[in-house]
């Protein structure tokens, strides 16, 4: 509770994900985001029936459980999306490591000038192969602009005019 009695909702601790294969998930997610097992809840995956596998990008502070589809618990792809944080530093590291293999929203292999401007961060959406989507944001506007955006030629899409940004900050 709160100094004022209230209850405070704390951080995020995880999110469950759908696949058909948890270990074909597991490789895909180490391979392509950084992610590992989170040996202290590796007992969910291995003794619990149904139970899922938490992976982790930052050791355990934030994690995916992977659930593996079954008759009971059909394949539903995590469609609102998950976001992810990222410094400049590993922002422009994957930036500049596409296209590879992973997708974008429409499917096909996401590409640097796929890069969205929200005016306070930058963001990649993509997708993993079984549809669960993913929003990799970066706050270091300025870095990432500088580093990235105008060295690369980048012509970053946007979901609404930069004015309305301006404006609001006067």
């Amino acid at each position: 509770m709160t100094e004022s009695g209230r209850f405070r909702m704390g951080r995020l601790d995880h999110v469950h994900i759908r696949v058909p294969d948890r270990a074909a998930a597991m490789e895909w997610y180490a391979q392509h985001l950084g992610f590992e097992p989170v040996d202290d809840y590796d007992f969910w995956a291995t003794d619990v029936d149904g139970g899922p596998l938490q992976i982790s990008a930052d050791g355990g502070e934030t994690m995916l459980a992977l659930f593996e589809t079954s008759p009971g618990h059909p394949m539903i792809a995590q469609e609102t999306g998950v976001a992810f944080s990222v410094d400049a530093d590993a922002f422009v590291a994957f930036a500049r490591s596409l296209p590879g293999d992973i997708n974008g929203l429409s499917g096909d292999p996401l590409q640097a000038g796929d890069v969205v401007d929200f005016d306070l961060c930058w963001a990649f959406d993509l997708v993993d192969p079984w549809g669960n989507r993913y929003e990799l944001n970066c706050y270091d506007y300025d870095r990432v602009r500088t580093e990235f955006i105008e060295p690369s030629g980048v012509s970053p899409s946007r979901y609404w005019p930069r004015s309305l940004f301006d404006d609001r900050r006067g």
